[in-house]
């Protein structure tokens, strides 16, 4: 697979980039990701893997959007309030990076679909915020042998992880093998969060996924 003039002129300041290059760009042209979840993670996940030139991003939200998502999920406008989150994050990414194939899957994931689902890409990107959501996720990549990359955000803080690395690393059961009692969770909906904060997660989500399709390209250890 090569580049053609648009994709040049596109990722030009990425493909200068030593730990990167021409052939870090076209392994990003051969991938596969899914992000489940189109919302404050997600979207910032969304936007930097679609600038950045994945081949092929898929979406998987069921959910629509509300006036109250618009402080820190910021594909969606006021416009498209009431539409679906997958459809309206598609209509921006699409006008981002035409280059891109954009799936859609407008579906609450669930144990009779995620299987179909995932096995059409070859990364995941968990950016949903329900412990059984996360639990099914992980136990879909484990089967398909895919690397999750897993975000969350709360308040003024936030957490990523890389599990199930090359099919060898330890996947979400590994460090919490049974799902915690529902109310022993914290919803964004109640303990609340800073834009910024689940913004940062989301990139960094995006940044992960560049690093994990490129194994070479690794950020440079500082001096000590």
């Amino acid at each position: 697979m090569s580049l053609s003039l648009n994709e040049y002129l596109r990722y030009g300041r990425q493909l200068i980039v030593p730990e990167f290059g021409l052939q870090g760009q076209i392994s990003l042209k051969e991938s596969r990701v899914l992000v489940v979840g189109a919302g404050g993670l997600g979207c910032p996940a969304l936007q930097y893997l679609v600038g950045a030139g994945f081949g092929t991003v898929g979406i998987v939200d069921h959910d629509t959007v509300d006036m109250s998502n618009l402080h820190r999920q910021t594909l969606h406008t006021t416009e498209t309030v009431g539409m679906l989150k997958c459809e309206s994050a598609k209509l921006q990414l699409a006008k981002l990076n035409p280059l891109v194939q954009i799936n859609t899957h407008p579906v609450a994931l669930s144990q009779d679909n995620s299987f179909g689902i995932f096995e059409q890409y070859d990364i995941v990107l968990d950016c949903t915020d329900t412990p059984a959501t996360r639990y099914l996720i992980n136990d879909t990549a484990v089967l398909l042998g895919l690397t999750i990359i897993s975000g969350s955000g709360l308040k003024t803080e936030g957490q990523l992880s890389i599990l199930n690395f090359n099919n060898t690393g330890p996947c979400y059961r590994c460090f919490y093998p049974t799902p915690p009692p529902p109310s022993s969770v914290t919803a964004c909906s109640d303990g609340g969060v800073l834009g910024p904060i689940i913004g940062i997660m989301g990139v960094m989500m995006a940044l992960e996924a560049i690093k994990v399709v490129n194994a070479e390209c690794a950020i440079p250890k500082r001096e000590t």
